[in-house]
């Protein structure tokens, strides 16, 4: 009993060694980086903005979610419903989708970052940048104040900021994906490597536990 308990555990240890290892890294890189920048909420400008809802010229009942925003000057509504969104101007009527010069004043309004280019996306890609966001969307690529490639995301009628992606998001992205064993997507933590995998390293400290408390080590 005690051979096939050392030999389980010397076994287990080498094959999840590895795994053990990533999540050691992934762990420590997590301790280290505030999600915040990871994000790139210190590129983000503070915006106050203001809205007197007696200028609404709109009949608001049995609509979903609402929301107001400010798209550069003017003011829009967002009606969120299941089968979509809805953006309107403040008398109800829809809004056209930003130009790219537009989306590039935006950026600059609401961001410290520079951009020089805007890219419209229109094909969704799995583990990308992107991923979760309702397409199409603008990509604005921009540089921070150390002349690095910044890429923010716009949505091409609101004109919100939806995200910011930098290197250090990048790391931070396959550092999850390492993470939770989901190398393509990124975004799984229920898939089936990551619980046998969690199994195991259960079973190899367990075994380790027995091996130091209860194996003779004289014996060898």
């Amino acid at each position: 009993m005690k051979l096939i308990i050392k030999k389980t555990h010397k076994y287990l240890s080498f094959f999840i060694s590895l795994q053990l290892l990533l999540w050691t890294i992934s762990g420590i890189y997590f301790a280290f980086n505030k999600i915040e920048n990871v994000r790139g909420e210190q590129y983000r400008n503070a915006i106050v903005s203001n809205f007197k809802v007696d200028n609404l010229n709109l009949d608001l009942n049995n609509v979903g979610e609402i929301s107001i925003k400010k798209r550069l000057d003017q003011n829009i509504i967002i009606i969120r419903t299941a089968s979509g969104n809805k953006y309107l101007d403040e008398s109800g009527v829809g809004i056209n989708k930003l130009s790219k010069d537009q989306v590039i004043e935006i950026v600059k309004n609401n961001t410290s970052l520079k951009p020089y280019l805007v890219e419209e996306v229109t094909e969704d890609k799995r583990g990308s940048e992107y991923r979760g966001r309702k397409l199409p969307i603008y990509r604005v690529i921009t540089k921070n104040s150390k002349d690095k490639d910044i890429n923010v995301y716009v949505d091409p009628y609101s004109g919100e900021i939806l995200s910011i992606r930098s290197k250090q998001w990048r790391i931070w992205d396959l550092m999850w994906g390492f993470h939770i064993m989901d190398w393509v997507d990124r975004d799984n933590i229920d898939n089936i490597l990551l619980k046998i995998f969690s199994i195991l390293a259960l079973i190899s400290s367990v075994t380790g536990l027995l091996i130091f408390f209860k194996v003779d080590w004289s014996s060898d």
